[in-house]
């Protein structure tokens, strides 16, 4: 016996606001305070300070360069700032739908990396890890308080700007995702969403592989200076980065094919958003950092290395479009229930 469901329940409307204003104030406190660490610095490196930078750092020795970047993201961390009042200000509700998301979904793409990432790195150091680089002669280019101050404050500004958001996505859209892989009907998973998601799925294997090799201990394709500097962070982010890509594909999948029946749409949802997010967004990162490497010949990237962030580039944005292509169709689906 078969049975047709609706995209969304009939009775599905976005709700009102249910949470405590006081506690949106709170994160709201929280999340601009943590920007202060990383923006104070960043904007005394802009005016001339060495504040945390020791001598014989490379970041001392492309002063313009470096100005330039500082003072980008100087302009990406002021965006958390804009967020934070965007998601919880009255007129933030009547922002366009893209113009709030895409934002996000950068700043889950950069910040949930170190989220997860940092942690792991200190317990890592903490049960013996290597934290020296293996040639033992090159001069830090921060020093080693500069990490946990921002990387802390990048932690506080993840946590409080996603729970935010998932506030706000629940108040504006959360009928979107209701009930369970089962009930998704076939018109949402088409068969251009399964291609796309299978070729997502091809595209992530090199990328998937080199990851896998580097975290293992192989050197193939990696340049000298990341071979000289493979610590005990190297290889905990190599895992993370093939963790991410995985992630990434399996909520692509379970979407499209319309697989794990039994589970929440939100959990496919939300594997594919914040997968795609750190996959894509991480890589872009890691490829603009390996651009202001081009003129050091150990630090240039090899072509393994660049086939593997775009790859990863690739694969992040194909499953992003898998989740707007849902998120669109399911609100369609709404609309056409409520008229």
């Amino acid at each position: 016996m078969t049975q047709t469901v609706p995209a969304v329940p009939a009775s599905a409307t976005p709700a009102a606001p249910t949470t405590p204003d006081r506690l949106r104030r709170v994160l709201r406190a929280v999340a601009l305070v943590a920007c202060a660490p990383y923006l104070s610095l960043k904007i005394a490196w802009i005016a001339g300070s060495h504040l945390g930078i020791p001598d014989g750092s490379s970041l001392l020795e492309h002063r313009a360069e470096m100005a330039v970047a500082n003072g980008v993201t100087v302009l990406m961390d002021a965006m958390v700032i804009v967020l934070t009042l965007l998601l919880t200000r009255p007129w933030g509700l009547r922002v366009p739908a893209w113009l709030l998301v895409l934002p996000m979904w950068g700043a889950a793409g950069l910040l949930t990396p170190i989220m997860t990432g940092f942690p792991v790195q200190l317990a890592v150091k903490a049960l013996g890890g290597t934290v020296r680089s293996a040639d033992g002669g090159r001069e830090p280019f921060l020093d080693e308080w500069v990490f946990g101050v921002v990387y802390t404050g990048f932690i506080v500004q993840g946590l409080a700007l996603g729970t935010l958001f998932v506030l706000y996505a629940r108040d504006r859209w959360g009928h979107l995702w209701q009930g369970r892989v089962w009930d998704l009907p076939r018109a949402l998973t088409g068969t251009g969403q399964r291609v796309v998601a299978a070729l997502a799925a091809v595209l992530a294997l090199l990328p998937l592989t080199a990851h896998l090799l580097w975290a293992s201990g192989s050197t193939t394709g990696l340049n000298a200076g990341r071979i000289a500097d493979r610590t005990s962070d190297f290889y905990v982010l190599q895992v993370q980065d093939a963790a991410f890509l995985a992630v990434a594909v399996a909520g692509g999948l379970l979407l499209a094919f319309r697989r794990g029946r039994a589970l929440p749409v939100k959990v496919p949802l939300a594997l594919a958003s914040v997968g795609s997010a750190a996959t894509a967004c991480w890589a872009l990162w890691l490829s603009v950092a390996s651009l202001l490497s081009l003129d050091d010949a150990d630090h240039r990237p090899t072509t393994l290395m660049v086939l593997a962030y775009a790859g990863q580039m690739i694969t992040g944005i194909l499953v992003a479009g898998l989740v707007v292509r849902f998120l669109v169709s399911r609100s369609a689906a709404a609309n056409r229930l409520a008229a």
